[in-house]
């Protein structure tokens, strides 16, 4: 039997976006001709794979079909929630609904994952698809690059997951990479009838009125259209807190490959770092006097820069009225000045720079200094820049 892909497509991705209103969902945003809904849907073309079934809601329905037909995906199914109600409700609903065998297998990927290595994530799917019962689930762990607070964690004895960590501060999260812990990557593996069977034991709540949801459910060009007054009764929780930290028949699955929810700009900032050779352009090059800055991509109310600061090198003391930035240091050790502050920073240590704070770069010492830049807001050009002080005589 084929592994069924459920493709969780309903996040807000408001971490990207604080304070803005109107924002792009994580999993829609073009990063450069390609979004991470899109990776996921060529993902889940692989030959362990049968149809996906994408779980989102009305808001996106019009986005997911245009990513369907544009990656050739012909056999899908959509289930629609009609409100939010967390990862619980939705995982269980994707799982009911009639054209999926009891003991289907399911593998169930957030839409906004990026995961490089595809072909040895697949490998560890197949290999343990003989492993699943009416009752267990495997998890998927990634080894932590460096500690992170931006991620959970979890502990194993013997392949089972014995406890979990949600995103511990930094010197924590060192303590639990110490004992061998991994990133928990809300990646979820399991049967049909593990799914139903754990949601009956543990939130029999969730079950009866998913349940009903999809019986009641309207169908129409593969879109199942869930039913509103029994889902809204669901309770709201995520399938972290409504199962895994209930049952104690979790299996892991650990991985040693490049992946992101790319859920921050630092995350962002990385990947463009990592790829900058996709993107660079000899005429997005710049010059200045303090060194010179190159545009890698320019998105939808953001873009991203390399700034490259030569030795003794300054930039002006500014501010900005219309955009916030992110900077990651990948090279060198430049000076900042932010406000009233003043300090060193180092390769993969990251800042953010609020709108209308002062602030500046330096580089005292005799290795050049490179950053990459995100900056994020409404108007994103040069004329954005207030500067207070200058050596290069820029100040008017």
């Amino acid at each position: 039997m084929k592994i069924r892909p459920v493709i969780l497509c309903g996040g807000a991705g408001t971490r990207l976006w604080p304070k803005a209103k109107k924002h792009q969902a994580k999993q829609f945003i073009d990063f450069g001709n390609w979004t991470l809904l899109g990776k996921t849907l060529e993902r889940v073309k692989a030959s362990i794979y049968d149809a996906p079934i994408i779980s989102t809601n009305a808001k996106y329905l019009r986005q997911v079909k245009q990513h369907l037909k544009k990656h050739k995906i012909r056999k899908f199914k959509i289930v629609l929630e009609p409100a939010k109600r967390n990862t619980a409700p939705a995982i269980l609903s994707t799982a009911l609904i009639k054209d999926i065998p009891n003991e289907q297998p399911l593998m169930f990927f957030a839409a906004d994952h990026l995961i490089e290595k595809v072909g040895l994530f697949n490998k560890a799917i197949k290999k343990n698809q003989k492993k699943l019962t009416q009752n267990n689930i495997f998890i998927f762990g990634i080894k932590p690059k460096m500690p992170s607070s931006e991620f959970g964690y979890f502990l194993t004895r013997n392949n089972k997951v014995s406890r979990f960590v949600e995103k511990p501060k930094e010197a924590k999260a060192k303590q639990i990479i110490s004992k061998k812990g991994y990133w928990n990557s809300g990646m979820f593996y399991l049967r049909k009838d593990s799914i139903i069977n754990n949601f009956k034991k543990y939130q029999p709540n969730i079950y009866r009125n998913c349940n009903k949801a999809v019986t009641k459910a309207k169908y129409k060009s593969n879109v199942y259209y869930l039913n509103k007054q029994a889902f809204t009764k669901a309770t709201a929780k995520s399938f972290d807190y409504a199962i895994l930290e209930k049952t104690k028949d979790i299996n892991a699955i650990k991985l040693d490959i490049p992946w992101s929810d790319l859920g921050s700009w630092k995350e962002i900032c990385k990947m463009y770092g990592r790829n900058k050779r996709h993107y660079y352009k000899k005429k997005n090059v710049f010059h200045r006097p303090w060194g010179s800055y190159v545009n890698l991509f320019n998105g939808k109310e953001f873009l991203i820069k390399e700034l490259y600061v030569k030795p003794k090198g300054i930039l002006s003391l500014q501010k900005h009225h219309h955009r916030a930035e992110h900077w990651v240091v990948t090279h060198g050790k430049p000076k900042i000045t932010l406000n009233k502050k003043y300090f060193t920073m180092k390769p993969d240590e990251t800042i953010f720079i609020p709108l209308g704070a002062i602030h500046r770069i330096e580089n005292p010492y005799k290795k050049p200094v490179k950053i990459i830049e995100a900056q994020v807001g409404s108007i994103l050009k040069e004329t954005d820049i207030v500067r207070y002080q200058d050596v290069y005589g820029r100040v008017k």
